[in-house]
């Protein structure tokens, strides 16, 4: 079992690493592979609804995380990802990220189980989880949640390990995580699969 993680930060190790390190290293503890991608620090394209994704299932840009990740997501069992709150939503680097990687994803993502978390200051924090989980429950992901809402709280780095049930949620969602997918992999062996995607789906424009 696989899961890939994204740090959403433009600090590489920081509050919102420290976090999904928690999580990551919980997943490892239970047998759980894990890869974690960083947004970087350069400039990032938003999503020009070119629609050459809906062919190649690849970003026509190629020089961010946006194409490994979605080739790591083909063999990947779950996802997650963690970002700071900016303005009560998530980095906006990591919204234009993920609107290109959900829009070119074809069916790499769907039914497979996925988490959010976030870091703040003080607050905006539920706020921006909302925006993240729309991504998987527009597309049949499972929503992997934890004892509360999955947030930590701290400004400069290193104020996060102070949150001690920051830190418990975020090592249940791992626990959570891993009891999915196991339950996700038990059902496939007895035969149960997840629906199968439409490809005859019925669109409705209100503008016509």
């Amino acid at each position: 079992m696989k899961v890939v993680l994204i740090n959403g930060s433009p600090h590489k190790n920081g509050n919102t690493y420290d976090m999904l390190n928690d999580i990551a290293r919980e997943l490892n503890n239970e047998g759980v592979q894990t890869e974690m991608f960083w947004i970087g620090t350069g400039p990032v394209h938003g999503c020009i609804a070119c629609g050459r994704c809906d062919k190649t299932h690849r970003c026509i840009f190629d020089d961010d995380i946006v194409n490994p990740v979605l080739k790591a997501m083909q063999t990947a069992d779950g996802f997650i990802v963690g970002s700071p709150v900016y303005y009560a939503s998530p980095n906006g680097a990591l919204i234009s990220i993920l609107d290109r990687l959900f829009y070119a994803a074809n069916d790499c993502f769907h039914h497979k189980p996925a988490a959010a978390c976030v870091v703040a200051r003080r607050a905006g924090t539920t706020a921006a989880l909302d925006v993240l989980e729309k991504y998987f429950t527009i597309t049949e992901m499972p929503v992997v949640s934890s004892v509360y809402w999955p947030m930590e709280h701290g400004r400069t780095f290193g104020e996060t390990r102070q949150d001690e049930e920051g830190i418990y949620i975020m090592k249940r969602l791992a626990k959570n995580m891993v009891w999915m997918l196991k339950a996700i992999g038990n059902a496939e062996a007895e035969g149960i699969e997840p629906p199968r995607i439409d490809t005859d789906r019925p669109w409705t424009h209100f503008i016509r």
